[in-house]
């Protein structure tokens, strides 16, 4: 995934989780807010430290088949 579209979504993800937990603060939430945020959290460091799988093709270009 480009870096562009990662750092997007990234702010897009911390946006929506800091939202999440000020709702969640407001209705007096106070665990659950703090389980929103540590998965907003997660949810961006793992979108970084895990790469894109790339699949390459079978050699031959075609797949076995089976008869």
């Amino acid at each position: 995934m480009p870096v562009k579209i990662k750092l997007g979504l990234s702010l897009l993800v911390a946006l929506v989780a800091a939202i999440a937990c000020y709702v969640q603060h407001r209705l007096g939430h106070d665990r659950i807010q703090y389980v929103v945020a540590f998965l907003g959290f997660f949810m961006i460091f793992a979108m970084w430290l895990f790469p894109e799988v790339k699949r390459e093709d079978a050699a031959g270009g075609s797949s076995p088949r089976r008869s």
